[in-house]
């Protein structure tokens, strides 16, 4: 415990009266001196020094946290259950509003016959940042959460092993909080930030996060190599397509006259995009009045939206979605799919070279790259683009010439010719995957071209272009075709049934 001694001190500043004068005279103490009063001004000052140092020595905030030597643990099921959620939940926040608390907890998580063991931040019942986002950590018997007394946070599984941790030992670390705006941080003496989740973006933005140029949201897909990403850029925000090292954009949100992004941050009303001198010059406006959440990427269809918590239906809404047509997705349809103009998909149907037939599945049919020698032909589907960009452009070329350069190279999949009527301009666009097809107008002057095997283009010798692009049409509008008639077939149903009741009903009133 400090030594207190010093208070007892006090009364050496003010003289004592004497006595013998006091029992003849009243009482007149004299006024205390200058340097008296200086001294009892720098011994309030230390005194309260000396408060504040307690203050952070021991760690007090007003943030909800837990401190150095923590430990939780959450065992991990003997038998796999991919139903298996299990949580341990370390602090929460406490807010005054309707808005959701931001909760912290110890989390484990089935995938693929095997149990993770992550960190997790969630808002209600919404994951909003994870450890675990861009390298799991399998583990088996326990998960072990441990803030080191040397400050660093650890994840460990049986055995001591570590999967997981922030790396900042030696650095003066004290407690671990979670910030109002969903923050998760470690926090020295002074409570200066040595480490913080905001750094470490998932799939998720907060509001009042802030990200830099250059910097990306990512979202991977379940039992997929494709994985999606929303990036900040020096002119724009974009999201992208990605697999291994390619990169397909297909939505953008650019700044009026070009003018350059230094970072972003989601507001109250959108996302604000700042320029260096930290002034806002551009936004992604909400639609609603209520104030934003969080701005999310989703990993089933690669769609960003800014999400607002509505009280009346207690859940999270979407205000803001960047793309609102299902045929603007990038895998609205498997490989090889075509979405139609009713959001259903149609396959491009190749001859299998086995046994003569249609094959079923999309692209069963078109199996490995043609870079072994494999002989190919192009099948050219009219009235068809792709949603996917940033590929190799060139122009002032003819679609003969489009084709013979997807057949050139072995590693292209597909081309898309397009020639603007009104300019008589020509562009080709190389493709390494077949994704993100949809059906447009006709006359529009777009063409796609799809690289397949020798032989799967229904015996193409025989056929002239016209009969293979009337061919592809039949197959592009088959689903469209098919609703029809069911709609139509089961219109004449409805009509033959309820003519039928009439009939008998007035054959049983006569």
């Amino acid at each position: 415990m400090p030594n207190f001694s010093f208070f007892t001190s006090c009364n050496q500043f003010w003289p004592k009266p004497n006595q013998t004068h006091l029992q003849n005279h009243p009482i007149n103490i004299p006024k205390t001196s200058k340097s008296n009063l200086e001294r009892l001004l720098l011994l309030l000052m230390n005194l309260l020094f000396f408060v504040v140092f307690l203050f952070f020595t021991y760690g007090f905030s007003s943030e909800p946290g837990v401190g150095i030597g923590y430990q939780l643990m959450v065992a991990v099921p003997v038998i796999y259950d991919s139903d298996f959620k299990g949580r341990g939940f370390l602090v929460e926040t406490n807010h005054t509003t309707t808005k959701p608390n931001f909760r912290v907890a110890l989390s484990i998580d089935p995938f693929n016959g095997r149990y993770t063991c992550s960190l997790q931040v969630f808002l209600g019942d919404v994951k909003v940042w994870d450890s675990g986002h861009y390298s799991r950590f399998f583990t088996t018997e326990k998960c072990l959460l441990e803030i080191t007394m040397d400050g660093d946070l650890m994840l460990k599984g049986p055995k001591e092993h570590v999967g997981w941790k922030t790396g900042t030992s030696g650095q003066g670390v004290k407690r671990l909080e979670i910030q109002k705006t969903g923050n998760l941080v470690l926090v020295d003496a002074m409570n200066n930030i040595k480490w913080q989740s905001f750094n470490f973006p998932t799939d998720v933005m907060l509001e009042g996060q802030v990200l830099d140029v250059a910097t990306r949201l990512t979202s991977f897909q379940s039992n997929s190599s494709l994985f999606y990403s929303f990036e900040i850029e020096e002119n724009r925000v974009a999201l992208y397509l990605n697999s291994g090292n390619l990169r397909y954009s297909y939505w953008h949100f650019q700044p009026s006259m070009n003018r350059s992004i230094s970072y972003v941050k989601l507001i109250s009303t959108g996302l604000a995009l700042f320029n260096v001198k930290y002034k806002k010059i551009a936004e992604i406006q909400s639609n609603r009045i209520h104030p934003l959440s969080f701005l999310a990427l989703k990993n089933d269809t690669g769609n960003f939206g800014l999400y607002y918590y509505s009280p009346e239906k207690a859940n999270f809404q979407a205000s803001f979605q960047a793309l609102n047509s299902t045929c603007d997705l990038p895998i609205a349809c498997r490989p090889y799919g075509i979405c139609t103009f009713s959001n259903s998909c149609s396959c491009i149907q190749i001859l299998s070279k086995d046994d003569n037939e249609i094959s079923s599945d999309c692209s069963s049919a078109v199996s490995g790259s043609f870079c072994d020698g494999k002989q190919a032909e192009i099948i050219e589907l009219d009235n068809v683009s792709s949603v996917l960009k940033g590929v190799p452009k060139m122009i002032k070329i003819s679609k003969e010439e489009c084709g013979n350069l997807c057949l050139e190279d072995c590693k292209c999949a597909s081309a898309l010719y397009f020639r603007n009527a009104s300019t008589n301009v020509e562009e080709c666009y190389i493709y390494r995957l077949v994704l993100g097809l949809k059906q447009v107008d006709k006359g529009t002057g777009f063409s796609y071209m799809v690289k397949v095997p020798k032989g799967s283009g229904r015996n193409p010798e025989k056929h002239n272009n016209n009969n293979v692009k009337r061919w592809v049409l039949i197959l592009v509008g088959v689903v469209d075709g098919v609703i029809i008639l069911v709609i139509v077939g089961g219109f004449g149903y409805w009509l033959v049934k309820r003519r039928t009741h009439t009939f008998h009903s007035q054959a049983t009133a006569s």
